[in-house]
């Protein structure tokens, strides 16, 4: 795609502050997808919740993240990036700010809603600016150097999420936002390019309220059989509800001139496979960053902090691996690679029902890098095989929906994990706030669980066409 004519007159400084800016909304978002997971228990403790009813607090922005992001790309045409970007930094801030203020968990959930719409927004709407503003010759390198801080994010989160409960209180997890939040709107007022377009079509509100409808509703449904512990009833009128909903989408996709995800979109083979393989294989992913701080403190009696600490090797392995896994797919093709990480990765994930409080550190640490190390590569495969067959008529869409289902997969995931969690913790007559020797069976069998859903799902990629060695390099965007 040519610069714009507003790209060809922007400086280098002007293109400079653009990349910073979107770094720094990429590094928020990022950031805050993993600094909570180490302060559950706190937050629970201070709020006066069981830990294993706090899942909502994560489910929550992952869900808002998901039912706002096919929405972003219509925002930013028809409104401009400019006042669609700040209006995306001042939610997630405010939001913040909420969620530090909140008295109950019910408040807390509300705000960190908030902080989701504006989260949903910082990274398309940042991505689809450099997009239009860097020559096809310089995007890579741009957006590059804007994928960073999307990686310390997740680095550094949980770590500082236990350093700040410790050395102050759960509440500046959220508060340390406001500074970083305050800088984004100053480089955005001048940064920021007024970018739309005068032809951006109708959106598809009515096939958008159907999904939205849909994938909360079915969260919900799995949030209700554990945490939230609603009646049966409630739980099977909102899984019917879902159902009928995705089922209302999609005959409203078949016979809609312009439906939000066009249908013909399940009719490229690797981007259905990795469609589902992302939603399904997802839930074991996501699950883990949620269940692995709670083990570690409630299971084994770790600090906020150490548990921070003991997060590190994972995500640094997750960073090295990225190097080696292009050669890897490339050498034994995506179906056998998939097929073989994925059972791997469940191993590994079951492999933590195995750990007990006297395990020897470097054992811990060697297992977490271990799994960071698989994860990543996971993640690197099913993204690219869900991508590489896109036609440009049907990128924008395809990437929407795909992101759309990454967020959702981590949101199902925390609730399953959650909902194991309590269910097993009821079977076995153990309770969480006691932590320790009690607590920590629940945990093994709930990973156990998890291990073993993530291995069943690596029978989605052997509808992988087998490939000849050698196929174009895969993406290590995630």
């Amino acid at each position: 795609m040519p610069p714009s004519p507003t790209a060809s007159a922007a400086s280098p400084r002007q293109h400079r502050a653009l990349l910073w800016l979107v770094a720094i909304g990429f590094f928020m978002q990022s950031l805050d997808g993993t600094i909570v997971n180490t302060a559950l228990p706190d937050m629970a403790h201070s709020l006066h919740e069981s830990p294993l009813h706090m899942q909502m607090v994560v489910v929550a922005y992952a869900l808002t993240m998901a039912v706002v992001i096919p929405a972003t790309g219509w925002l930013a045409d028809a409104l401009g990036t400019k006042p669609v970007y700040l209006a995306a930094i001042a939610l997630f801030t405010v939001g913040s700010l909420a969620c530090a203020l909140s008295p109950s968990l019910g408040w807390l959930v509300a705000a960190r809603v908030l902080q989701g719409v504006g989260g949903a927004m910082l990274l398309p709407v940042g991505r689809l600016a450099v997009l239009r503003m860097f020559p096809r010759e310089q995007f890579l390198e741009a957006m590059s150097f804007v994928a960073i801080p999307g990686l310390v994010g997740p680095l550094i989160g949980p770590t500082l999420g236990g350093w700040l409960v410790e050395a102050r209180s759960w509440h500046w997890i959220f508060l340390i936002n406001l500074p970083i939040g305050a800088l984004g709107m100053v480089i955005a007022l001048f940064a920021m390019p007024n970018l739309r377009r005068a032809e951006h079509g109708r959106f598809d509100l009515g096939g958008y309220l159907m999904l939205g409808v849909a994938m909360v509703s079915m969260s919900l449904a799995l949030d209700g059989m554990g945490g939230l512990a609603f009646r049966h009833a409630l739980v099977v009128t909102l899984l019917a509800l879902g159902l009928s909903m995705l089922t209302a989408y999609w005959l409203h996709a078949l016979r809609s001139p312009a439906p939000l995800f066009p249908p013909r979109l399940f009719g490229i083979q690797s981007y259905r496979v990795g469609l589902l393989g992302n939603l399904f294989a997802r839930i074991g992913s996501g699950a883990m960053p949620y269940m692995i701080p709670l083990l570690l403190q409630l299971g084994m009696g770790h600090s906020p902090a150490q548990a921070g600490m003991m997060m590190l090797p994972m995500a640094i392995a997750a960073i090295l691996v990225k190097k080696i896994v292009p050669p890897v797919i490339i050498r034994l093709g995506y179906r056998r690679v998939l097929l073989g990480n994925t059972a791997l990765l469940g191993l590994l994930m079951a492999s933590f029902a195995l750990a007990t409080i006297d395990q020897p550190l470097w054992l811990r640490i060697l297992q977490l890098g271990a799994f960071g190390a698989v994860n990543s590569l996971q993640f690197t495969a099913m993204n690219t095989v869900a991508l590489k067959d896109l036609t440009p008529d049907d990128a924008a869409a395809g990437n929407s929906l795909f992101s759309m289902v990454q967020m959702l997969g981590m949101s199902l995931g925390v609730s399953v994990a959650a909902g194991l969690l309590t269910a097993i913790a009821e079977w076995l007559g153990v309770s969480a706030r006691a932590g320790g020797v009690q607590a920590l069976p629940a945990f093994q069998i709930a990973l156990a669980v998890i291990g073993l859903i993530t291995i069943l799902s690596a029978a989605i990629f052997w509808q992988i066409q087998a490939e000849p060695p050698g196929g174009e390099r895969p993406s290590n965007e995630e």
